[in-house]
């Protein structure tokens, strides 16, 4: 874990958006959501969810601190589900939400397994990797892009999740 403390509670509650209108909204919340269950874990908050069709082929949070891996990031275990779910490692017509912008890794991931669209809700100018540290995707010899919808989706209430989360993490005596 992060710390060896009980992880700090946490102060945001779930979203429950309606299904009648299942749109970046919606999956948003749902990707939200699963930052909460991160948070509650003692994990970065951080949560992805993969729509295709309307319905959700993916869902994962960070689990990087538990099971030790530095690839188990949010992103990375929400494709591998889809990949399951699909029976194929092309995700062609899906779109990949994340409440932060994606890392090296995970934009990677993206690009290579063709999704359609990456809609993340905070910008991250230190590591992101979709246009804030560097764009992958604007790479010219890249033989895949995808259409990108940065910032505006709960990126105030995503942005406040991931600051309260690293602020009490500071606040926290060590042990």
């Amino acid at each position: 874990m992060i710390s060896s403390s009980a992880p700090p509670p946490c102060p945001f509650e779930k979203r429950f958006p309606s299904q009648l209108v299942r749109d970046d909204t919606y999956f948003m919340s749902l990707a939200f959501n699963q930052a909460i269950d991160a948070w509650r874990h003692d994990e970065v908050p951080i949560g992805a969810i993969i729509e295709l069709g309307g319905e959700v082929i993916g869902a994962a949070h960070n689990t990087v601190e538990g099971v030790r891996d530095p690839t188990a990031h949010a992103e990375i275990l929400a494709i591998t589900q889809a990949a399951a779910k699909m029976g194929d490692w092309r995700l062609t017509g899906a779109t990949v939400y994340v409440t932060k912008e994606p890392c090296p890794m995970c934009s990677g991931a993206m690009l290579m397994s063709r999704v359609r669209r990456v809609c993340y809700a905070v910008p991250d100018p230190k590591m992101g990797c979709l246009g804030g540290a560097t764009d992958l995707n604007a790479l010219p010899r890249v033989n895949h892009h995808v259409e990108l919808t940065v910032g505006g989706v709960l990126e105030t209430e995503c942005r406040d999740l991931l600051q309260a989360f690293f602020r009490l993490k500071r606040e926290a005596p060590e042990l």
